[in-house]
């Protein structure tokens, strides 16, 4: 991998690389923090892998939501990857809408043409850029990796970990989209990704997955109850169903009066860091 910028903050260094993708067919970008702890050789750190929503990049986590003060503070390396493949040859959504094609990979593997050559969102995330960035990044402890993110990031990080419990070990996250089967957002994504089959799509359902896990990672979800997107789109409240059906002891909090943007974000992030810290030690 090839590094493309460098800033200083908070006594630590905000990274960017770019790597040619085996997984994606094509060239991604992804962005490190390195707290200064991880100026010590012999540091291990604990990491946490941050997914962004629709339309984002990697740069908009590490610009809007300050998270390096957090990070710098607790010894936190935060890894920020792209939300979608990327380049001239991969398709995009035919009327250019923001929820679908390029910055809207859902984290998924596509199954359907086109999309199936390029979309595979969630083996980019927990196979190569996982194993790139233990390769790489010395400071990184390989048992110590949680997950989070925002909206459909949020999505992302609660399905990735639910299904991948022995690689990722809490998982947190802001206005998630909870149940991909039953909102707009979502149903255009899978059925474009995956198919009509909707039995091909419980496997991205963070609600369908809550029943089935077997274990119980730390969770913890903030949603903002001014958030325009929560009734159609992000239904906090089947994700709550499904963990009481279950009896899976989640964190759910209504933030009253967020709503979906960064300042939501930017206002509980140094509470979501100190969450993975403490579950991760």
């Amino acid at each position: 991998m090839e590094q493309i910028g460098s800033n200083q903050s908070f006594g630590g260094q905000q990274l960017r690389f770019k790597h040619t993708s085996n997984t994606l067919n094509c060239e991604m970008v992804f962005s490190v923090y390195l707290p200064p702890q991880a100026s010590d050789s012999n540091a291990k750190l604990p990491t946490l892998f941050w997914l962004s929503g629709l339309t984002c990049t990697d740069e908009n986590f590490v610009q809007k939501a300050g998270a390096q003060q957090y990070a710098a503070k607790e010894g936190v390396i935060i890894i920020a990857p792209d939300t979608s493949p990327r380049g001239e040859d991969v398709p995009d959504d035919a009327e250019k809408a923001y929820d679908f094609g390029l910055g809207a990979g859902f984290y998924v593997n596509a199954t359907q043409p086109p999309w199936n050559t390029h979309y595979r969102m969630h083996d980019y995330i927990v196979e190569e850029l996982y194993q790139l960035v233990l390769a790489h990044i010395e400071s990184v402890d390989a048992e110590r990796i949680g997950i989070f993110g925002h909206s459909m990031g949020g999505h992302g990080a609660l399905t990735l970990a639910f299904q991948h419990t022995d690689r990722f070990k809490s998982v947190s996250a802001f206005s998630p989209i909870v149940s991909p089967m039953t909102c707009p957002w979502g149903k255009k994504a899978l059925s474009g990704y995956l198919g009509n089959d909707t039995k091909t799509w419980r496997t991205y359902d963070a609600c369908e997955l809550t029943r089935e896990v077997k274990v119980h990672l730390p969770v913890l979800v903030d949603q903002g109850t001014a958030d325009d997107f929560l009734a159609e789109q992000l239904k906090t409240d089947l994700l709550i169903a499904a963990s009481q059906e279950v009896a899976y002891p989640m964190t759910i909090r209504m933030q009253e009066g967020y709503d979906h943007s960064y300042f939501f974000i930017a206002s509980f992030i140094g509470e979501h860091i100190a969450f993975h810290k403490q579950a991760l030690t």
